[in-house]
């Protein structure tokens, strides 16, 4: 293929979206604004956790056909994938997508498609249209468009091309050429709607999700408060033909579930009410945890006479991967290394972290008066354990 694809942003979806599309015969042109990111991957390798990415990385590299820098260039299509985090307040920030923007408008030309991948407030897509025009740039001869990434962190490579994609154009012209550009290397059904819906869709999916999860993490709080096994009551209730009750965790995190739903109880104000209920209960959720966490270590120092070593078993946001962006898990380690509790970190898919040391799962289990389940990680499932006191809030041993 002849086009040259300009991807902005090398993170969780930008890579696989550019390793993807350079195996498939375009030329790729990542950015990244890390020096590290970008020399890591010239030379064929990933800064990530994420199945068969390094093979496809790899060989995009050997082939010429993925080059990574921390500037754009001129292309035919240009990807933004990048960041869309919220201030305190919950308050969503689009400033790397607009940063993005700025940067790729000197690069511009007629003709050109500009997708916005990252996951954004509704009214993103049209602001990007703004800023390129602020920035010079005729956006009348350009197609801008929304395709929200809809993948799952671990099955990522399979599901860019096995998932069905939503593409929402400012136009209907930037919808059709979007539309066809994602059918080249998309095997699901590629949807056309226009900006604001395809927007709306992403917060909408992960809004349900959101809910779902609540339901279940308040079913958690009251089963213990009634002495009930909720694995066994949500296992006994989705015998229902019409009932399928999610697994409840330690709270909710990544970058999408955890953090979307504010961008409609941002917009949608007191109208939001059961999205916004739905996010309080699983940041609850954490918070109970953590209470669960210290009333164990209280008791066993009042039986013992000395301090737990508590072994939170996990760090990443969910099962098998090395992604810690909003994960609860590392949020309730944090909080107990910083109120003074003897804990051992546990994460087999990191190898080193800044803050605190990260200990070899069997040797944490080994040295650990209480072993807390913070993550389902694999490797945790199979485990020998001692006569320890057990905290599971992930299902991990169900």
């Amino acid at each position: 293929m002849d086009k040259k694809i300009c991807v902005m942003g090398l993170g969780y979806i930008g890579l696989p979206t550019a390793a993807l599309l350079a195996n498939r015969g375009y030329q790729i042109h990542g950015v990244d604004v890390v020096q590290s990111t970008v020399d890591t991957i010239n030379g064929g390798q990933i800064h990530i956790v994420e199945p068969d990415l390094d093979t496809f990385v790899k060989s995009a590299v050997n082939s010429g056909r993925l080059k990574a820098d921390t500037k754009p260039i001129e292309a035919d299509v240009f990807i933004i994938a990048v960041p869309t985090p919220f201030h305190n307040g919950f308050v969503p920030n689009i400033d790397y997508v607009i940063s993005a923007t700025e940067s790729i408008a000197p690069y511009v030309r007629e003709g050109n498609i500009v997708i916005l991948e990252s996951t954004s407030p509704v009214g993103t897509t049209d602001k990007i249209e703004s800023v390129l025009q602020a920035e010079g740039v005729d956006t009348s001869k350009i197609y801008i468009a929304h395709c929200p990434e809809r993948v799952l962190p671990g099955c990522i490579m399979r599901e860019l091309v096995e998932n069905d994609r939503i593409v929402g154009g400012t136009t209907p012209e930037a919808t059709e050429k979007t539309v066809a550009f994602y059918q080249t290397f998309v095997k699901g059904a590629v949807l056309a709607t226009e900006a604001k819906t395809a927007e709306m869709a992403k917060l909408t999916e992960n809004s349900f999700r959101d809910v779902n999860i609540a339901f279940a993490n308040e079913l958690s709080i009251l089963c213990d408060k009634f002495g009930i096994d909720v694995w066994e009551l949500i296992k006994l209730a989705n015998r229902h033909p019409r009932v399928n009750i999610l697994q409840p965790g330690a709270g909710v995190g990544g970058h999408c579930i955890a953090v979307d739903p504010w961008f409609i109880v941002h917009a949608g104000g007191e109208d939001a009410k059961i999205i916004r209920t739905a996010r309080e209960i699983n940041t609850y959720k954490t918070e109970w945890s953590i209470e669960k966490i210290k009333n164990a270590a209280l008791m066993f120092e009042k039986e013992q006479g000395r301090k737990a070593k508590i072994a939170c078993m996990g760090l990443a946001f969910k099962p098998d991967i090395d992604d810690l962006r909003e994960s609860p898990a590392l949020y309730i380690t944090r909080r107990l290394v910083s109120e003074g509790y003897e804990v051992l970190a546990v994460e087999p898919n990191i190898k080193s972290f800044d803050e605190f040391k990260i200990v070899e799962y069997n040797t944490a289990v080994e040295a650990a008066d209480i072993v807390v389940f913070l993550v389902a990680h694999k490797e945790f499932k199979t485990m020998q354990l001692k006569d320890q006191q057990i905290l599971d809030f992930c299902g991990v041993k169900r």
